[in-house]
């Protein structure tokens, strides 16, 4: 009798699907792309300078600006193709994707100006993208 109440009691321990996983992991990515550049505005003499056309010695241009979008429209498209795409493209598009993430990101650090919030928040940006590729990697197969 107390075995069958302990064992009610014990949470049950889901698995949760890789696809899933990928897609929460580009969500988070996302939010922690947005907070950091939010945040951003929040130091001293970033809005001021963003307002007059530029940011870290970078002039705000319409390609400047569309790449940003394009940027940032490629982890949006993640979340949807980490559900929707067949295992074997799907694993391939996320190595594939996070890895060049992983170098943009490090390319972020290129223009010297890396206060602490950015430090941490990259920090946290770089885990992510390991553990999208890290999942995508490790893609359970069948028979195994």
């Amino acid at each position: 009798m107390n075995a069958d109440r302990i064992a009610a009691r014990t949470l049950a321990d889901v698995r949760v699907d890789v696809k899933i996983k990928l897609a929460a992991l580009w969500i988070a990515l996302m939010f922690s792309y947005t907070y950091a550049d939010i945040l951003g505005f929040y130091a001293p003499g970033n809005l001021e300078e963003l307002l007059s056309g530029g940011i870290a010695g970078i002039q705000m241009t319409q390609g400047v600006l569309l790449g940003s979008a394009v940027l940032m429209a490629i982890p949006t498209a993640m979340v949807f193709l980490s559900l929707a795409l067949p295992a074997r493209a799907n694993r391939l598009a996320n190595i594939i994707v996070g890895a060049v993430y992983l170098f943009v990101l490090a390319g972020t650090f290129l223009t010297g100006r890396n206060p602490a919030y950015y430090i941490f928040y990259a920090t946290g940006k770089a885990v992510l993208i390991v553990l999208i590729v890290w999942f995508a990697s490790k893609w359970p197969r069948h028979g195994a």
